[in-house]
């Protein structure tokens, strides 16, 4: 698989962009803030629906423009797709697929898979929960799109019921009782589409924890075990349940165990929204214990696992690395450069050239004053 062009309007700081891209190795050089990094950013859009840098779709969209567009030619098993998806302030995105309207952009998951590694990375193994949530459900999406709409699902449940929380709560404190009985009703769906998300997640971690396992081996061969394991928020449950039925019925008992507290603090305090990843070296976990070297091979290991996972499913997906090679010693940077000379595509931001390994030295793009050309 791979990008052949990409085309951009009003992405970021690009009023236009035009790149036409080839199979094996792409370097875009350029100094910070020349834009280089919002033109692999927008690939990783439209494999992911989502920014490796921002939460939210606006800072997405170039100061004082309307509406940002992103366009993709991709080669995948001998035959080409033209991936597009339109965002516009406050109005739902837009997609086009091989240039005719498709009813929701999700539709899109699946057709360009991508691993990017990024300095923002860092932020998976020491930031909050949330990051490692967001990267595992990325991935999960990437593997198995269908998952996208239980996402989705699970996201819309946990904001209609928590609206219904903070009204039942407000209502209690006042002295009325109030209906409960539409609040069993969201705890019905919670349960449902929680447990699917949860299964989904256990089930890939058991896919990844192998591959990252092995990839941390290799970069850091002096160092301890590198191990991953899912924390539930349900009190009920180990780390060895799998099935969706189970993890469904332990969760409904926990939404009856927590009603009180949730509706006297109005919030949603069980599900997958509120589970973690535990990174760990030997004993000690990552975050908060972890060198900055352990921390950027633990951030390394988790995407060359996927990308090893990604390959083992039978779609290679293009590989991202976003200057990151100025941020590794010489160990890690000769390790990747041999798993990214192996990439059907790796695309490749630098601010110097020199940065950047000897063998992955291809086809090389200057970025500079708001315009990108091929170096010949």
């Amino acid at each position: 698989m791979y990008v052949r062009h990409l085309t951009v309007a009003d992405f970021r700081s690009w009023p236009s962009a035009d790149l036409a891209l080839e199979p094996g190795t792409s370097v875009l050089v350029g100094s910070n803030g020349q834009g280089k990094t919002n033109l692999v950013e927008a690939i990783g859009y439209l494999s992911t629906l989502g920014s490796h840098r921002v939460s939210g779709d606006a800072a997405l969209i170039r100061f004082g423009a309307e509406r940002a567009i992103v366009r993709a030619a991709v080669v995948s098993e001998g035959r080409e797709l033209r991936l597009e998806v339109e965002l516009t302030a406050g109005r739902a995105n837009k997609a086009r697929l091989n240039g005719s309207p498709i009813p929701r952009p999700r539709e899109l998951l699946g057709l360009l898979r991508t691993v990017l590694f990024a300095p923002e990375d860092l932020s998976v193994v020491r930031g909050d929960p949330a990051e490692r949530r967001r990267f595992l459900d990325d991935l999960l999406v990437q593997r198995t799109p269908r998952l996208a709409g239980v996402r989705a699902d699970y996201e819309r449940v946990l904001k209609q019921r928590a609206a219904l929380l903070k009204s039942a709560g407000a209502a209690r404190r006042s002295g009325r009782t109030g209906d409960l009985s539409t609040l069993d009703v969201w705890d019905s769906h919670l349960a449902t589409h929680g447990s699917q998300l949860i299964a989904a997640r256990l089930n890939l971690l058991d896919a990844l924890a192998p591959e990252a396992q092995s990839s941390y081996a290799s970069v850091a061969r002096a160092s301890e075990p590198f191990t991953l394991s899912y924390l539930h928020s349900i009190s009920t449950l180990d780390g060895s349940e799998r099935d969706a039925g189970v993890i469904e019925a332990a969760l409904q008992g926990e939404l009856v165990r927590v009603r009180p507290q949730e509706l006297d603090r109005g919030v949603n305090l069980i599900g997958p929204h509120r589970d973690d990843v535990e990174l760990r070296l030997g004993p000690l976990p990552v975050r908060g214990y972890a060198s900055h070297g352990e921390g950027w091979s633990a951030a390394l290991a988790l995407r060359l696992g996927s990308y090893e996972l990604l390959r083992a499913d039978g779609a290679e997906p293009v590989l991202i690395l976003d200057d990151v090679f100025a941020e590794l010693d010489a160990s890690r940077r000769e390790h990747l450069a041999l798993v990214a000379g192996k990439a059907e595509q790796v695309l490749i931001t630098a601010a110097v050239a020199s940065d950047v390994p000897a063998e992955l030295q291809g086809a090389r793009y200057d970025v500079h004053g708001g315009e990108v050309h091929r170096v010949i």
